[in-house]
């Protein structure tokens, strides 16, 4: 691996493992997070990629709970990432058409409708703050015809549930990891949703 990879991936680890300590502090966490330690090997990495892909994209692969900001020459950067559970995770590509920081969170009406008793109380939104289910930055997800499909990536404040199927059909990172994501992704870029086959697709 280059120097410049080494030193890149040093810089990421540093900025996130210093972020997550702060984070996992917050009191808004509760007793779950006291106890909880982040792994390492979810901190964000420099890694090469089996797939030659365009520089600046976003490919999630739901089968290893890895999400990758593609750099050039098959190098990207790997964040560990919680996505949706059973058949609410969506595969498909999209595209980054806004973007929030400390977002207010809606729920989508499907999501009312399947778990009324979780979510009704909801209805009229939830300001943003760190006990938002959006967490601290939001990636809004488009499609082909420019049209909000209520797919997120996103912060959360909840870090043990990353490496999980977990979410409505969105992907999660711990807030750091989300705001040094949200930094580097503009407005259009693609992200790719990758299928669920049981098999290590990306990285």
């Amino acid at each position: 691996m280059s120097d410049k990879i080494m030193k890149l991936n040093r810089r990421i680890f540093l900025a996130s493992g210093a972020a997550a300590t702060g984070l996992l502090a917050a009191p808004a966490l509760a007793h779950k997070a006291a106890d909880f330690v982040f792994p390492e090997e979810y901190q964000p990495k420099v890694v090469r990629t089996k797939i030659k892909y365009e520089p600046n994209e976003i490919h999630v692969d739901p089968n290893t709970f890895k999400l990758y900001w593609t750099l050039e020459k098959r190098q990207a950067i790997r964040y560990t990432v919680g996505v949706g559970r059973a058949n609410l995770y969506h595969a498909g590509t999209f595209t980054v058409g806004a973007k929030r920081e400390w977002p207010r969170w809606i729920p989508t009406p499907a999501m009312i409708k399947r778990q009324p008793e979780q979510y009704e109380q909801f209805k009229d939104g939830v300001p943003g703050g760190i006990n938002n289910p959006l967490g601290a930055r939001a990636l809004y997800l488009y499609d082909e015809n420019n049209r909000d499909t209520y797919l997120r990536i996103h912060g959360t404040n909840k870090p043990w549930t990353i490496g999980t199927a977990v979410s409505n059909g969105c992907a999660r990172l711990i807030n750091d990891h989300a705001i040094d994501l949200y930094n580097r992704v503009p407005l259009g870029t693609k992200v790719v949703l990758h299928e669920k086959t049981g098999e290590q697709i990306v990285g």
